[in-house]
């Protein structure tokens, strides 16, 4: 099979298609490596490109792909590049119970196998196979024994390894074994940014450019692996982030819950209209200012209380808070769901969400504005980690972003894919 030519893509983004061939100058690299801002195409010319190649390369043979979890692996990749491949002439054939996609293009088949990188146990999950060759897409967000165990795993004569991610923090593995030891490791590095994606407007692109601030403009918009410093949300320091209470009938409610006994309690009343949800009321409880602590029961009084007669289509509750979990559904009447907890995604939503006026904090919030000046990261920390103070709304407010951004039944959807 000849290498597809292609005549649509940007100068970065043929490198990528490229790479490999008889012809390129990078022929001998064993890895390539794709990283830099959201939206860059990278994704994209990189699934094209290694489907490409592993038919140039190889018959009857078996490969990986590799996500932070199968679903977002379908999601942003498996989903998208199976129209494209049959439009060039290949047959997809996908089994979804074994998280296989059998390809073919003529007399040619491979088989790519699909795997999920989301904790340390994962690396067990490729274990024992023989692979021609594995991508890895969003590889920043996997465990190095994940990525290791799968790079074992190719020890086919010309096999090669396949890497994207947006940047994440200076310290991480990934970015110091093999972004700056790319030469070393014999592989291609190929840095992106938005204007190496022609298919993305500039109207499109100042949208994106609009959504973050902070270390995650660097990041995302930038693309730059920099260091998580000051203020979590140095934007909430304006007056105009916060509004007063709209004189409107809300279409849905729905509360946020950061449970403590002898931590802060905080609990968020949200209202939503047109598709904005507005955290329009608040309890707070510090037990060690106040000088004595509530029972479950006490809190649940609170939040009977915060509710009013109000319907209420859930309460998204903090995911180790499980015995507050169980005395609100003893009570039957409402719709208790643990939170989602990733603490940097979660964080990284509730700042699009911010600036893009699709949740408000009223100036009714009193603790929460409070919290927003005072919230920071850890700066002695290598990682992506905020200072444990002053965070109990925060992490309510967080908790009930990353829900509705899963769009789990009875919210808005306003996720960002990449």
């Amino acid at each position: 099979m000849k290498p597809m030519k292609v005549d649509t893509f940007s100068k970065q983004q043929l490198k990528v298609l490229s790479w490999w061939c008889k012809e390129s100058r990078y022929k001998n690299y064993d890895a390539i490596i794709c990283d830099g801002a959201v939206r860059s195409g990278k994704t994209f010319c990189m699934s094209i490109s290694f489907f490409a190649w592993s038919f140039y390369s190889f018959a009857n043979s078996d490969f990986a792909l590799c996500g932070k979890t199968i679903r977002s692996l379908r999601r942003n990749m498996v989903t998208p590049i199976i129209p494209v491949l049959k439009s060039l002439g290949f047959e997809c054939s996908e089994q979804i119970s074994k998280n296989l996609l059998i390809v073919r293009y003529g007399d040619i088949e491979n088989r790519f196998y699909l795997f999920g990188g989301k904790d340390e146990s994962s690396a067990s999950l490729i274990q024992g196979m023989t692979l021609c060759g594995v991508l890895f897409d969003e590889v920043a967000l996997m465990p190095r024994s994940f990525v290791e165990q799968a790079l074992a795993r190719c020890s086919v004569n010309g096999s090669k390894f396949w890497f994207n991610c947006n940047p994440e923090y200076p310290r991480h593995w990934f970015y110091t074994e093999w972004i700056r030891k790319a030469d070393s490791k014999n592989a291609l590095y190929l840095h992106f940014t938005m204007e190496d994606n022609p298919s993305l407007s500039k109207e499109v692109r100042q949208r994106y450019e609009g959504l973050y601030s902070g270390v995650f403009y660097q990041r995302f918009v930038l693309g730059r692996w920099v260091a998580v410093h000051g203020a979590v949300y140095p934007f909430m320091d304006d007056e105009k982030m916060y509004c007063e209470v709209p004189d409107v009938g809300f279409d849905d409610f729905a509360v946020s819950c950061d449970y403590g006994t002898v931590n802060p309690a905080s609990f968020g009343l949200w209202g939503e209209k047109n598709s904005v949800w507005y955290r329009i009321k608040e309890y707070y409880f510090d037990s060690r200012r106040e000088g004595y602590q509530r029972t479950d029961e006490e809190h649940y009084a609170k939040l009977e209380e915060l509710v009013g007669n109000r319907k209420v289509s859930r309460v998204v509750v903090d995911p180790s808070a499980a015995s507050f979990i169980e005395v609100i559904r003893r009570h039957k009447r409402f719709n208790a769901v643990p939170a989602e907890n990733n603490v940097v995604n979660g964080i990284r939503l509730v700042s699009q969400a911010l600036k893009d006026g699709r949740i408000k904090i009223c100036s009714t919030c009193k603790d929460a504005r409070r919290e927003f000046a005072l919230y920071r990261w850890d700066t002695k920390n290598g990682a992506d980690v905020p200072i444990k103070e002053n965070d109990h709304s925060m992490d309510d407010i967080r908790y009930f972003t990353a829900s509705i951004s899963t769009g789990k039944k009875g919210f808005s959807v306003f996720a960002l894919r990449r």
